[in-house]
């Protein structure tokens, strides 16, 4: 009986008397978004929380920051007294080479491309007559090149800065020759001519990292990245450039008008720290490349070889610390104070301990110009770079004594005739 009743109720459904369906009225509409105040409230009380605590943080970083400036602008720097001091009374008094004018580095690490540019110019006036000035971040920006690719080559484990040594101005001289200041200045706007590499730096450094970090050691990709940052930055430098009525590549302005052989210049140091009377490598941060062609000389042959090189009409560049009480650039002199050491006890030995413990760095470069016997000692005239030399009355020069030379100056280069016979005696270290 109820199977016959289920039967029945489908047939009666299916013939439409089953319950009545009304129509649907359900529609879409739309409003706008509702915030719960409550949640506001809370959101606009956190807001003033942090807005106070901000307020509170705020004034104690401007607190901070205000006596860090005061607190730097009450430093004072310890510096040699000069008085009793005889020093040259002025760049005339000295017997000079030829020489452009002192360039100011700015804020640039750079001082071994203004130094080894500025022997460029010197020696292209002494061997050829040319006297041109040449551009000093034409080398800095191919010097960057070789950097990034020692360090793409080294899978980053080579140094990256600005630093260098004033012998890698021949190093790019050899591979990529030199151009006239006038053909590139290497800066983004020629009109202002004073550099700043902050930006640069930090933005090769940024990618450098990136690389080391993503393993990205495709040596052509990272290269033509650098390239865009450097030109950026520096501008692409010249392909060709007219000059006196020709047309030169950097490497044929550098053989054929310059007539500059960079094979013929020498790095000497002296250091007990290796063989004396080899060639082997200066061991020095900003001597990246591992250049192991420096001539290593007892300390008096080393001095009276540089000596004569300048009394005989050579110039060359010098580098070493600077950061000592004697170097004073309100009176444009570098000497050794006594309360350092006497002069008496400057030789080898303290010169080695020095170096040893790092109290003598390897920190600046300069270009000697001129030389001169005052008050009975060797002065020598040095075109400087760094702001320090533009403290006192004699803008970019500075006076070096003789025992400065001998303590804290850790190696000069020259063109090999400068040095004579001393190079017969010089073999290759062993490795």
């Amino acid at each position: 009986m109820q199977r016959v009743c289920i039967v029945l109720a489908a047939l009666l459904l299916c013939a439409g008397f089953g319950p009545t369906v009304s129509a649907q009225n359900d529609k879409i509409n739309y409003r706008d978004k509702y915030e719960y105040p409550v949640f506001k409230e809370m959101e606009a009380y956190a807001d003033s929380v942090q807005a106070a605590r901000d307020s509170v943080t705020d004034e104690i970083r401007d607190r901070q920051e205000k006596a860090k400036k005061e607190a730097e602008a009450q430093e004072k720097k310890l510096l040699l007294d000069f008085n009793g001091i005889e020093i040259p009374a002025s760049p005339g008094v000295f017997d000079t080479v030829f020489h452009f004018p002192p360039v100011a580095q700015h804020l640039t690490g750079t001082c071994w491309a203004y130094a080894g540019t500025s022997l460029l110019e010197t020696e292209a006036a002494r061997l050829g007559g040319k006297r041109v000035k040449l551009a000093e971040m034409f080398t800095v920006y191919w010097e960057w090149i070789e950097r990034v690719e020692r360090f793409v080559a080294e899978r980053g484990d080579s140094r990256i800065g600005e630093g260098s040594e004033t012998n890698a101005v021949f190093r790019v001289l050899k591979k990529y020759g030199a151009v006239p200041l006038a053909a590139y200045a290497g800066l983004p706007d020629p009109s202002y001519m004073r550099h700043d590499h902050g930006p640069l730096t930090k933005e090769l450094h940024d990618y450098l990292k990136l690389v080391e970090k993503q393993d990205i050691w495709d040596d052509g990709h990272v290269i033509a990245m650098v390239k865009t940052i450097l030109d950026k930055h520096l501008g692409a430098p010249p392909e060709t450039f007219d000059w006196e009525g020709k047309t030169y590549t950097p490497k044929q302005f550098a053989a054929e008008y310059l007539g500059l052989v960079p094979d013929d210049y020498v790095s000497v140091m002296s250091t007990l720290s290796a063989p004396l009377y080899t060639r082997t490598e200066f061991k020095a941060w900003d001597n990246w490349w591992h250049d192991s062609s420096y001539v290593n000389l007892p300390l008096d042959v080393w001095y009276a070889t540089l000596k004569n090189a300048v009394r005989d009409g050579y110039s060359l560049t010098i580098g070493g610390d600077v950061s000592e009480p004697g170097v004073n650039g309100f009176v444009d002199a570098a000497v050794v104070a006594d309360y350092d050491i006497p002069q008496r006890f400057i030789n080898q030995d303290s010169r080695e301990f020095r170096i040893y413990n790092k109290t003598t760095t390897d920190d600046h470069g300069v270009h000697v110009v001129g030389f001169q016997r005052v008050g009975g000692r060797d002065w020598y005239l040095t075109k400087d770079s760094s702001s320090r030399a533009r403290f006192g009355k004699f803008e970019g020069y500075m006076f070096i004594r003789d025992d400065f030379i001998r303590l804290k100056i850790l190696t000069y280069t020259a063109h090999k005739d400068a040095l004579g016979p001393i190079l017969d005696q010089c073999t290759t270290a062993a490795n």
